[in-house]
């Protein structure tokens, strides 16, 4: 894996920086205004967070970036905004793959955000961690998550059986991958991009 990985993403719209302790209060505050759109189908951000649960996250967040085991991201416009969080994580042991997952604060969704921190995120994963695929899995109830994916680019492969335990039950999922050749050097996706 790339010793000299950026800790910072931007577009010139959004910018994704790894996480740091004192960001919890800014994603604490981001996840409690979007309990009811989040919880569904993400069990952590559910009635009743408190301000420790992100607390441990960020501090777990932290560890994990530092073991290079995983990469999760606190998501600003860039006027520092906190607008949602990312991250490429469930890295494989034997394969260069890992999944990328994303959720934007209720206030601020539907203006594209989501759509660029994907592509920031897979980008990240080809060219800091050197992976050769990344997948994005939403629940096939997930239209939101579904239609980042698509926005971004992401091929969607097919619906996987019971690929997901949400709350406890099972669930089919949409299978969406993105490989380096999606993101060619000279690119300009990010003009590109819609804003809604």
């Amino acid at each position: 894996m790339s010793t000299s990985r950026r800790d910072t993403l931007t577009d010139g719209i959004i910018t994704l920086h790894r996480y740091r302790v004192e960001d919890a209060a800014d994603v604490f505050a981001g996840a409690l205004e979007s309990v009811a759109e989040i919880h569904p189908w993400m069990p952590w951000c559910h009635p009743g967070y408190e301000l420790s649960e992100t607390q441990a996250w960020a501090s777990f967040a932290i560890a994990q970036w530092d073991a290079d085991r995983q990469f999760e991201f606190v998501i600003r416009t860039i006027s520092g905004e906190q607008i949602g969080s990312g991250g490429i994580n469930s890295l494989h042991d034997a394969h260069p793959l890992a999944n990328l997952g994303y959720w934007i604060r209720t206030s601020q969704t539907r203006k594209g955000y989501a759509t660029r921190a994907t592509r920031l995120l897979a980008e990240f994963a080809f060219r800091d961690l050197g992976l050769q695929r990344v997948e994005i899995v939403a629940a096939v109830g997930n239209l939101p998550s579904q239609r980042v994916a698509e926005k971004a680019g992401a091929t969607r492969e097919g619906i996987l059986r019971n690929r997901l335990v949400i709350h406890g039950t099972p669930h089919d999922a949409v299978g969406y991958s993105f490989v380096p050749g999606d993101f060619p050097p000279s690119a300009t996706w990010q003009r590109q991009l819609p804003t809604s």
